[in-house]
């Protein structure tokens, strides 16, 4: 979370000329409810469940960007499924960013409550090994917008 996933993931897409899905948005659209919503009515492992109907769904596609919750390649099984479309691609970046770049945000319900700079550090402690299976990781604590789109869309034309 907080390090572009959605608008880079948007930005790639219209540079390449391709789709472009963000699971939580289709998770939203399909529930007709809020991401904090189902965590809250349902729970993390519901949503979980939803978040990977959402991904073999959008893998069904080609020449698509796909952005997905920053815990969706903790399931092996989404993370398999998502290399095997293309590039898996890790943007991070470092607690203290992360939580500049979404404090306040109300949308976010693994950080509610106390300390969330603690809990972005447990999260990313947590998902570490996970995050390894990227095929590429790019931190974007120090760079724009601009300057991820151009690094990920080079290294998608050069594997082309």
């Amino acid at each position: 979370m907080g390090t572009g996933k959605s608008a880079v993931g948007r930005r790639v897409a219209a540079h390449l000329g391709r789709q472009f899905f963000d699971t939580d948005t289709l998770i939203e659209k399909e529930t007709k409810t809020s991401i904090p919503n189902i965590f809250a009515e349902h729970g993390e492992a519901h949503f979980r469940t939803l978040e990977k109907a959402a991904i073999e769904q959008v893998c069904r596609k080609q020449e698509v960007v796909i952005a997905t919750g920053g815990g969706a390649i903790v399931n092996e099984e989404n993370a398999e499924r998502l290399k095997e479309n293309g590039i898996l691609i890790c943007l991070t970046a470092t607690p203290e960013v992360i939580l500049a770049r979404v404090q306040g945000n109300a949308d976010r319900p693994l950080l509610q409550g106390e300390n969330p700079l603690e809990k972005i550090r447990s999260l990313l402690t947590t998902r570490a090994e996970a995050y390894a299976r990227a095929d590429v990781t790019i931190d974007t604590s120090e760079l724009d917008i601009d300057r991820v789109v151009e690094k990920i869309v080079s290294l998608v034309k050069a594997t082309q």
